[in-house]
């Protein structure tokens, strides 16, 4: 299977009709100036130039309102992408937008130019959360603009986002379902934090907003993994990339910022996974002993948790120690004569 390889290229906040409460792009991208044709393609000659011609290539317009910029800019945005994927040097061209700015006109000229994915930033199904987040528009076009996109023949991803203001465990648990009853290809999961000079920064100096914490995020979030993976949709991204300055005390002012919250999130569901299986063996009986489990190597730090976190959590809990040992090929767990599918983790 080939690897896939992104060249990113941002056009953030262009088009965007209003403001979101939780979105700085120029923060969190830390792009600052008008992408024109000129900067995109020099930012796609240099990567390409860094990139193995073997990979699956593709080029995502990134921003979250890519359909929404004026029609001669998309054309010219997309005219230097399209001219990589006409000459085979990538496979894909993807492009997020809002749910709100879609339409067959706007399907329409993104196929003329071979854009083969599209993700939606809908981030909420709940109307009170939407309102609350001055999204700009209901959950209903989320459902007219993601049919529309299945139906024109494109790869849909969605993005979802837990803690807005007004958000619950039990409301995102929703978003979540009805995404599934979507049926798109991928989807995102991006815990909320609150990043300086958004209104969501306002509400929490006001003490109007409480953000969600470190552990409430990953349990919830491995909750909707797992609701993912069983109806084998991929996740493709939780939590957003870390840089300079995306981090507490820069740009990210509160909230559950962790450098690799993704990989809390993927140890959290191993620990889940292991105890179930620990207790169909006889957890009681294991006490005091050491129980060998094998897996593919690249998952062992996964496995062991952050800072071994799961194995001390099974110490501590059942007196039961952990030896973790990698096994050959196949993408399966394994303790003892048990053996559990690893690969939608894998």
């Amino acid at each position: 299977m080939s690897i896939k390889k992104t060249i990113p290229v941002f056009v953030p906040h262009s088009g965007c009709p209003n403001d979101c409460i939780f979105c700085n792009q120029k923060r969190i991208t830390g792009v600052t100036s008008t992408v024109g044709p000129e900067e995109a393609e020099s930012v796609i000659r240099e990567a390409l130039s860094t990139i193995d011609e073997n990979m699956d290539i593709e080029i995502a317009f990134f921003g979250g309102s890519f359909t929404a910029i004026e029609k001669e800019r998309q054309i010219e945005l997309l005219s230097v992408a399209n001219r990589y994927r006409e000459t085979h040097s990538i496979k894909d061209i993807r492009i997020s937008t809002r749910p709100d700015a879609i339409d067959e006109d706007a399907l329409s000229l993104l196929k003329s130019f071979n854009v083969t994915i599209i993700e939606l930033g809908v981030q909420s199904l709940d109307e009170n959360v939407l309102m609350q987040s001055n999204r700009g528009h209901d959950s209903a076009c989320v459902y007219r603009s993601s049919e529309l996109i299945l139906k024109n023949g494109f790869k849909l991803g969605l993005q979802m986002m837990l803690g807005l203001p007004g958000d619950s465990a039990e409301k995102v648990m929703y978003t979540a379902d009805e995404f599934i009853r979507i049926a798109p290809h991928f989807v995102r999961i991006y815990p909320v934090l609150v990043i300086k000079d958004t209104g969501l920064e306002s509400l929490f100096k006001s003490k109007v907003y409480q953000p969600w914490s470190v552990e409430k995020t990953v349990e919830v979030c491995k909750d909707i993994f797992m609701k993912f993976a069983k109806n084998n949709i991929k996740v493709i991204r939780m939590g957003l990339q870390t840089t300079d300055d995306i981090m507490l005390g820069k740009d990210v002012v509160a909230g559950p910022f962790h450098p690799a919250i993704g990989e809390l999130i993927y140890s959290r569901v191993y620990r889940d996974l292991i105890e179930k299986m620990l207790t169909e063996t006889g957890i009681d009986e294991l006490k005091g002993k050491t129980v060998d489990i094998e897996a593919p190597g690249n998952q062992i730090s996964k496995i062991s948790g952050n800072r071994k976190s799961n194995k001390e959590y099974f110490k501590e809990k059942y007196d039961i120690r952990l030896r973790i040992v990698a096994s050959q090929g196949d993408k399966v767990l394994r303790i003892g004569n048990m053996k559990e599918d690893i690969s939608f983790l894998a």
